[in-house]
């Protein structure tokens, strides 16, 4: 991979995408040397253009941007890096630099809410009851979801179907929460198992 670093007085831009989420997470500007360290060590670093030097993404916040892989686009003068970051990517807070909460879809809405419920209890909220009642009823609440599940996908209700598929959903995503993990870990898995 050669990058055409000339065309840009030495700096490519370069747009870096969360490597499990696919999110557009900022743009910055990247330098042969800059581009170097970021194979090496792997950790994104770029160049800072107000600072006159390289800057590792995270160096002060902690919140760096873990290497994954690297593409060109087809003149050769654009980097598309993608990564995983460790914590908002925004110094602002955001998780993105464009100012939102973030473009991953409904499931991870629903997932901070769920975490939301657990960290701070809602009087009359089901999912706050759940948790109230610890691990056992949870994991005995997915189980039987799983099996409705199973009875309604030999039958022709599609509506009944999707119903035991959302509600076994959620009840997962509860479960994860309660395990300490989110669907970004699951999704690192299946990842893992995803063949060429």
């Amino acid at each position: 991979m050669n990058p055409d670093f000339e065309k840009g007085d030495d700096l490519i831009p370069t747009v870096i995408q969360d490597d499990r989420t696919k999110e557009v997470l900022m743009l910055g500007y990247i330098n042969d040397e800059a581009f170097e360290r970021t194979k090496a060590e792997g950790l994104v670093t770029f160049y800072s253009r107000s600072k006159n030097r390289l800057w590792t993404k995270g160096e002060t916040s902690g919140n760096h941007l873990k290497f994954v892989s690297a593409k060109l686009d087809c003149d050769r003068d654009t980097l598309l890096i993608k990564a995983i970051p460790s914590g908002p990517v925004c110094h602002q807070g955001t998780e993105t630099c464009f100012g939102d909460k973030g473009a991953k879809g409904f499931m991870y809405e629903l997932e901070a809410t769920i975490k939301d419920r657990k960290d701070n209890p809602l009087e009359g909220s089901y999912t706050t009851s759940l948790f109230e009642k610890g691990m056992n009823k949870i994991a005995q609440k997915v189980g039987e979801e799983a099996v409705e599940l199973v009875i309604e996908a030999k039958d022709n209700n599609d509506d009944l179907f999707k119903n035991e598929a959302a509600d076994l959903m959620y009840h997962f995503l509860i479960l994860l929460e309660a395990k300490g993990f989110a669907l970004k870990d699951i999704e690192a898995v299946l990842q893992s198992r995803q063949k060429g």
